[in-house]
């Protein structure tokens, strides 16, 4: 049996040394190649090229003006230790284990087994049912999910939602069993060195509840993640960083305030890169997402309709000779295929565009690209899209559809 530490395989880490700043290290060919060579190799280089779908913030910093007026800030208790003890009174019985099971016959028969163990948060009972907010990774594959109470009761739990892309997951139990809910907190308004507590299970039911201390160590942290498992970091996870204690089964677990209040939910500890390296999913983004999640089961989201690569993973002079691209465009996505009846078909974007930007924002990458689509686009929304069509810089209008079912 496992424990989900928190998706460890889909983090790339960066490399030293790269061009590109926001995402270092994920630049797949950088070479230099010679002469005709490029030119040669550039024709099997576009029409070979790997599916990827197109399925992808800027951090504004407030500078506060002195005053000598009085000033509304948020009032953090510096008694710790004391309310450490009382919120984890309050809290605990609202963070449960998750068990993931699964059949072990290959033929789907006989008793499912467990294949590991997680953390769940209850954030809500209402009517019949209590809801529990997990990480994505903590059931997938399940054939069945069970959760774990404080008092060691274990319950049936239906799997209502779930969203690989931002690892979260909805499950359903019976409200006669639960007696406490937690509470969301503002993400939005953390300070750095704000106090921080971490409750899961980490190394699985038999530490149940365990509880660990520290501080918000930065509140806008993106990082680089695969989620399609081709090895090339297509997203980037915005996250809570902490340096309270997220170990191998906290994932889905609660990250929590000093005034008690769910401010994130566990999701992932870089093993291997250096200590004190926890991350949570920001109760910002948590909320909207299982708040669709227990709607209609799935996060719908726009789409462009095409497959692509990152302009980047491939000598530059050799695009430049097949592509006519400018000397001075090195970033940006090629556009390899266009799904027919697509919005991108339909405002006319065509197999070997180089997409640059998005409504005046500069696209470099498909993480860029997904960061336009999910976070600052809806379904419906029509966006300007700059790219060049040999060597041509265009703008076309695309509206855009839901994202198809894969």
């Amino acid at each position: 049996m496992g424990y989900y530490d928190g998706n460890d395989s889909r983090y790339k880490e960066p490399k030293q040394g790269t061009s590109n700043g926001k995402v270092a290290g994920f630049s797949a060919f950088g070479g230099a190649i010679i002469g005709a060579a490029l030119v040669l190799i550039a024709s099997p280089l576009l029409s070979n090229l790997a599916p990827f779908d197109d399925n992808v913030e800027e951090n504004t910093d407030t500078i506060a003006e002195p005053q000598t007026e009085q000033v509304d800030s948020n009032v953090i208790n510096l008694d710790v230790n004391s309310a450490v003890t009382d919120i984890v009174n309050e809290v605990s019985d609202a963070v449960v284990g998750v068990i993931n099971l699964q059949q072990s016959d290959l033929f789907g028969e006989g008793d499912a087994s467990e294949s590991g163990t997680g953390s769940g948060v209850i954030y809500k009972a209402e009517g019949e049912y209590a809801y529990i907010v997990t990480n994505q990774h903590v059931i997938d594959g399940a054939t069945e999910v069970e959760v774990a109470l404080t008092d060691g009761t274990r319950v049936e739990a239906e799997v209502i939602g779930e969203d690989e892309l931002t690892d979260l997951a909805v499950l359903r139990i019976s409200s006669d069993d639960v007696d406490t809910v937690a509470s969301f907190g503002d993400s939005d308004s953390l300070s750095v060195g704000e106090p921080a507590i971490a409750i899961g299970n980490p190394l699985g039911l038999e530490f149940a509840g365990s509880v660990t201390q520290g501080i918000i160590s930065a509140t806008e942290r993106s990082i680089p993640i695969d989620t399609t498992g081709n090895g090339q970091a297509d997203w980037n996870a915005e996250v809570l960083q902490t340096d309270a204690a997220i170990n191998p089964g906290n994932s889905g677990g609660a990250l929590i305030n000093i005034n008690g209040e769910v401010i994130g939910i566990n999701s992932m500890k870089i093993s291997g890169v250096a200590e004190g390296l926890g991350f949570a999913i920001p109760s910002a983004i948590v909320q909207p997402v299982i708040e669709e999640l227990e709607t209609t089961g799935e996060v719908r989201r726009p789409s462009l309709g095409i497959t692509l690569r990152n302009l980047n993973e491939f000598p530059t002079a050799a695009l430049q000779e097949s592509l006519g691209l400018p000397e001075d465009v090195t970033e940006g996505i090629v556009v390899v295929n266009v799904s027919p009846g697509s919005p991108a078909a339909n405002a006319g974007i065509q197999e070997q565009d180089v997409i640059v930007g998005i409504d005046g924002e500069t696209i470099e990458n498909a993480q860029d690209l997904r960061h336009m689509l999910y976070r600052e686009n809806t379904i419906g929304d029509t966006i300007s899209v700059t790219l060049y069509r040999g060597g041509t810089e265009e703008t076309v209008d695309v509206t855009l559809t839901e994202q198809p079912d894969v």
